[in-house]
């Protein structure tokens, strides 16, 4: 992946080429995985680019750096101001993927750090397409269960998004791939199934949708919220309900959902069709949908979509 249209990042208060945002090799985080970040997606709409649930997002960041006790520097206000400003530094308005990241930086070296030690916060943002394939959203992708099992219950808080838990999703994709799939999906330690490497799934059978839990070591996202309320006004229910392995191959359909696959469609699992092989009605009705978001189609209820109008923040501190 290039990172097309990115040239200015974010970093420590400042707007700096994107070739000067650097961090020195002997970072915390680099070491011990200690960050936390999101992903953030902007979109072309008929009044202009809007970033879609800008807020929840970086509510979310502060929500896992507070699970791993980590200060971040910066207000809400000011790190959604930032993400704005990002955007339109790197004239991105045609639509953009925006990625804050906060982490412990150079301080003393030992797993456990200080009160004071440093946290460093960076915005940078670039053009990115579908994660998995343009042709995936409609004509689905090719999965299998991995090998590779997400961690136990108060082990690594699955709650947080944070850098360490990724080393999971990157066995999990890398394993998926070298076997000649788009993406793999993770069973829980239990073996219910849990998510995708980088994507919260959803089951069809009988009409009825599903998706795993909470509790099923997932990472509760916020495109998977936006698609159950979706599906709320559509009339359709989900039911968050353990979901045994043998029910990903009984499916009708099957799709992942996430900020970065945004709304993807499954046509087979561990080389099993699912339903016709295809999108199936379901799956399109709740991607019309969720697309319709940003071609004026369905109406945003909630206010997801947020304007880049902004003042500048570039050099403002926080609390």
């Amino acid at each position: 992946m290039s990172f097309e249209g990115g040239k200015l990042i974010w970093h420590n208060g400042r707007m700096v080429p994107w070739e000067q945002a650097t961090v020195h090799v002997m970072t915390h985080a680099l070491h011990y995985g200690s960050s936390v970040f999101e992903g953030i997606r902007v979109y072309k709409t008929p009044e202009g680019p809007k970033a879609f649930r800008l807020t929840a997002h970086i509510q979310r960041l502060f929500d896992s750096a507070l699970i791993y006790r980590m200060p971040i520097p910066y207000d809400l206000p000011t790190l959604i101001g930032v993400c704005k400003e990002v955007v339109l530094a790197n004239e991105l308005t045609n639509g953009a993927y925006i990625r804050p990241i906060a982490f412990r930086g150079l301080g003393d070296i030992g797993l456990a750090p200080k009160p004071d030690h440093p946290v460093d916060v960076s915005i940078a943002a670039w053009e990115w397409g579908a994660y998995l394939g343009a042709d995936g959203l409609e004509k689905g992708v090719d999965v299998c269960v991995s090998s590779w099992q997400r961690v136990a219950p108060n082990t690594v808080p699955a709650l947080a998004k944070a850098g360490g838990n990724y080393l999971s999703s990157l066995l999990i994709s890398t394993e998926a791939k070298r076997l000649g799939f788009a993406e793999g999906i993770a069973l829980a330690t239990n073996g219910l199934v849990s998510e995708g490497a980088g994507e919260n799934l959803f089951v069809i059978r009988d009409g009825q949708i599903y998706t795993p839990p909470t509790a099923s070591s997932i990472l509760t996202g916020i495109t998977r919220d936006t698609i159950m309320q979706l599906a709320a006004q559509l009339g359709l229910e989900v039911r968050e309900q353990a979901i045994p392995r043998e029910m990903l191959y009984l499916a009708d359909e099957l799709f992942f959902a996430g900020t970065a696959a945004e709304l993807t469609p499954i046509r087979s699992v561990d080389r099993i069709e699912i339903g016709e092989g295809r999108r199936g009605p379901i799956t399109k009705r709740l991607q019309d949908a969720f697309f319709g978001l940003f071609s004026g189609d369905t109406e945003d209820r909630h206010g997801w979509l947020e304007g880049l109008d902004t003042q500048p923040v570039a050099a403002a501190g926080g609390s």
